[in-house]
């Protein structure tokens, strides 16, 4: 997988693209600033960008503006948000357009190296990664919505874990669920969501989508 990274932090720039190295990846471009950011993603093109929210100058949320005017360029270009923080607005705007390839990890909560190129693995392929408290936060701006708020418990659980980016065995291992009732569970949220049946492969993405952005 061809990847472009923006970190401005050394050393875990520089790890970024040891790990990624060393599990076959090409880090295409390591960059510490939003500016550089957008230049290389333009230049290269790659199939997916790594980026921190909190970049150079004002270290406040360059890396996420710099996302969202990525994908405005280049619709549907894969981005990993890596972060220390839930900057809820931006990523609300990140995940807005309804094309999938988004992913949102915290720093501190990234604990497992094959968690983690699972997660750049779905995202380069159009599909999502969020971790559990960016969900739980976002989710969170929802309650009031008609569509939402006929989700069950469960239906709200199960949802939660689609947007982490598990399958339906991996649903069914944290619910300890059947997995006919998984897939109940599944074809009711769509429903309730206004997503019918058609030849999108990415349906499920697209019920993440329009849950964390009704």
């Amino acid at each position: 997988m061809r990847i472009v990274i923006a970190e401005d932090l050394l050393l875990l720039r520089d790890g970024l693209i040891r790990i990624l190295t060393d599990t076959g990846h090409e880090v295409l471009a390591a960059v510490d600033n939003a500016p550089d950011l957008e230049r290389a993603v333009a230049e290269h093109r790659p199939d997916l960008s790594i980026v921190d929210v909190r970049l150079p100058p004002g270290f406040r949320d360059e890396g996420l503006r710099a996302a969202l005017a990525i994908r405005a360029e280049h619709p549907g270009a894969p981005v990993l948000i890596l972060s220390q923080y839930v900057e809820r607005s931006y990523a609300v705007d990140l995940l807005a357009d309804g094309d999938g390839a988004v992913g949102y990890l915290l720093k501190d909560r990234v604990t497992s190296l094959d968690d983690f190129l699972d997660a750049i693995d779905r995202v380069a392929a159009g599909g999502t990664a969020m971790d559990p408290e960016v969900v739980r936060q976002l989710f969170a701006r929802n309650t009031r919505d008609r569509g939402v708020a006929a989700l069950t418990v469960r239906e709200r659980e199960v949802l939660a874990l689609v947007a982490e980016g598990l399958s339906n065995s991996a649903i069914c291992a944290a619910l300890s669920l059947a997995a006919v009732s998984v897939e109940k569970h599944i074809t009711n949220i769509l429903a309730k969501l206004d997503l019918p049946p058609d030849a999108d492969s990415h349906r499920r993405v697209r019920a993440v989508l329009a849950y964390l952005n009704h």
